[in-house]
């Protein structure tokens, strides 16, 4: 199933325009899971070199798998957390992130969000 562009936008917040060119989205599914008003949304996402996500939340937990690349997870309250491929990570619900591609090559990720219907995937951190 396909998202709208504005949909698609919320899957990572950008620092600024020119980083929003070097991430590329693709919502490979999305659907109801159990739990009262919840969906997963199931979504291919790489990061040039040298693009930083953004500090966000999500209104519901990320859970994403490192397929190729390496970059650093940076999560409010621990330490940063060098990632390759192979790697996982779990980023509870509201709990303030950003992911940086400090490598040479194109970080590729599969993220599943757990998220409350209705809500923006994500939303930029204060």
């Amino acid at each position: 199933m396909r998202l709208s562009c504005q949909a698609l936008a919320c899957i990572l917040l950008l620092a600024s325009a020119a980083a929003h060119a070097q991430i590329k989205r693709t919502v490979l599914q999305k659907g109801d899971v159990s739990g009262e008003n919840r969906e997963a949304i199931v979504a291919q996402v790489e990061l040039s070199p040298g693009v930083k996500a953004g500090r966000h939340t999500h209104p519901g937990d990320e859970i994403s798998y490192v397929q190729e690349g390496e970059g650093e997870l940076l999560i409010d309250g621990e330490a940063p957390r060098k990632l390759k491929a192979g790697d996982a990570f779990i980023v509870p619900a509201g709990k303030v992130h950003d992911a940086h591609n400090n490598g040479s090559g194109t970080m590729k990720l599969v993220g599943v969000y757990v998220v409350r219907k209705g809500e923006p995937l994500a939303t930029p951190a204060k």
